[in-house]
């Protein structure tokens, strides 16, 4: 019997017969959507009404949803249901203001690990596999959300949350780990402990595997990450509005992230005119829930900077790919008049082998000037040669920055470790400007 999460009649259907299950599961949509105070005032204000969609291009005469919408409207203004239905809640830190609370009913649950199981399936990983998921558990998504579609692919899991790199180390030893799921930043701290430990993840691990998310990469630092532990590197794409993890994933061709479109409807819009950029071109991805009854949302602005890839994708799947992230418009900062998103420095950054895994971009301003200072750790062996040697790496790390983002920075280069090392996702940018974030 054909598993749940490989459905052919989904994956590699025509696009004619997706793109009807996907007005009919857009209608249904708007049906549940309307239950909730927010939508419900919404849509009767603007004449909005169940089964109003009879072509899907009728998406673009709704209206958008933003992340200070969930806000503003804290905590239950978007759900659907009764209480009582509801089994899970996931959320944001909140730490400046209202969190974003996204809640799950017994059906949301069960699609989103259907959806992370074929998204795990798509990447080659089978139910034959070890996989330890070193993700925090608890209000943040990747933990639960790769948990449940492991279990519902039928691997054996290791739960082994995040952090403790010794004891990831001995799981992955004892158990023969095949495959993991961290973030990219943790993954290269992680490497630092096999060094530590005088271990080689290629020789004394059975990892094949691995699944990174998140938080925005390069496509350099992926193939770091393949290269230090001799394994391909996937990346997942989801957010906790969408979800989570489970959105969009890379195939075994690794030629983009096929977004599940019987799940979620992908607009990219130009952020500044609100009008669709023709597929190829780069603008803001904007996304609509098509299977999700306690807390559905429309058109929602991600502020994720990415494209849609033209073409087929040679497994056969006929849902759509998106490109990496290369950033968020929210993210986005203004120094010396230039815009810099930062993966500009880190892809710059990460084709430098003497470079280290960790870098910290600060805002400050100086003597009135605001000035971009670039930390940027480099191997051990560095600090202990010559200081001619140091001068010219400094040089030519300024010069290609200067070049990829048309603002000169000041960069220091630090011992390996210097840089603080938060829990959770890293750290990139402190703005100490004395007018704060442009």
């Amino acid at each position: 019997m054909m598993k749940e999460y490989w459905q052919e009649e989904l994956e590699v259907s025509s696009r004619s017969s997706l793109e009807k299950l996907q007005i009919e599961r857009l209608n249904k949509t708007i049906e549940y959507a309307i239950q909730s105070p927010y939508y419900n005032k919404l849509f009767n204000k603007k004449g909005i009404s169940p089964g109003s969609i009879k072509n899907i291009a009728q998406i673009q005469d709704l209206p958008f949803t933003t992340k200070q919408d969930l806000r503003n409207n804290f905590p239950y203004g978007f759900l659907t249901l009764p209480k009582k239905e509801i089994i899970r809640l996931h959320s944001s830190s909140g730490t400046t203001g209202n969190p974003t609370v996204i809640f799950h009913n017994r059906h949301d649950i069960n699609s989103w690990a259907n959806l992370m199981a074929r998204s795990l399936f798509c990447a080659g990983v089978r139910d034959t596999d070890v996989f330890q998921n070193i993700s925090g558990y608890g209000l943040f998504t990747g933990g639960l959300g790769f948990q449940y579609g492991i279990e519902a692919l039928g691997c054996l899991s290791i739960p082994a949350g995040a952090g403790n790199s010794k004891r990831q180390i001995k799981l992955m030893q004892d158990y023969g780990t095949t495959v993991a799921h961290a973030i990219p930043s943790y993954l290269g701290r992680l490497y630092e402990v096999f060094e530590q430990e005088n271990l080689d993840p290629k020789k004394n691990t059975q990892l094949h595997t691995l699944v990174i998310g998140a938080e925005p990469h390069t496509e350099e630092q992926r193939q770091r990450i393949e290269a230090m532990f001799g394994v391909k590197a996937y990346n997942s794409f989801g957010l906790s509005e969408m979800n989570g993890p489970g959105v969009a994933f890379e195939c075994t061709y690794q030629s983009g992230l096929h977004i599940w479109e019987d799940a979620f409807y992908v607009e990219i819009i130009d952020p500044e005119t609100l009008q669709p950029v023709p597929d190829g071109e780069y603008g803001e991805l904007v996304m609509t829930t098509l299977d999700r009854e306690a807390m559905p949302l429309i058109r929602y602005r991600t502020r994720d900077i990415t494209r849609i890839i033209p073409g087929k994708c040679k497994c056969g799947r006929v849902h759509r790919r998106i490109d990496r992230i290369t950033g968020r418009t929210d993210d986005m900062f203004i120094i010396k008049g230039c815009n810099v998103f930062p993966m500009q420095i880190e892809g710059v950054l990460l084709k430098i082998p003497e470079v280290g895994s960790d870098y910290l971009i600060t805002l400050e301003t100086v003597n009135d000037v605001d000035e971009m200072v670039v930390e940027v750790e480099v191997k051990p062996n560095w600090f202990s040669g010559d200081i001619r040697k140091l001068d010219q790496l400094t040089k030519q790390i300024t010069t290609q920055i200067r070049d990829e983002v048309l603002a000169k920075p000041i960069v220091k280069l630090v011992e390996k470790g210097s840089i603080p090392r938060a829990e959770g996702k890293a750290v990139r940018v402190a703005d100490k400007r004395n007018n704060g974030l442009k």
